[in-house]
């Protein structure tokens, strides 16, 4: 009888972009890449539709994603978890200004 192979499951970090759709996020990973001739350090950006079940993202938020089966036809990521929260309080200081006008 053969072991059971552990899949090694794939997860990156990004930032949250993007929430128009229902339990659906964009988030942005970026990464640092050497220029194979220049080798100057390149940052380079890529943007996941990643699957949100529980809604409690926010844009501004950094997340970290781990890949999953296909959601949709663009979305095969999930939300493991939210490492760190955005600021709320600059959003709450500008409904404040909008009501004293």
């Amino acid at each position: 009888m053969e072991a059971k192979r552990q899949k090694r499951i794939t997860t990156k970090v990004g930032t949250v972009v993007g929430k128009k759709s229902v339990k659906t996020l964009r988030v942005q990973v970026e990464r640092l890449e050497r220029h194979p001739l220049y080798k100057k350090t390149i940052k380079r950006k890529k943007i996941f539709l990643v699957h949100d079940e529980q809604e409690k993202c926010q844009v501004g938020d950094v997340v970290r994603i781990e890949e999953t089966r296909p959601m949709s036809k663009l979305k095969r990521w999930r939300v493991a978890e939210i490492t760190r929260l955005a600021s709320r309080e600059i959003d709450s200081e500008n409904e404040n200004k909008g009501e004293l006008k």
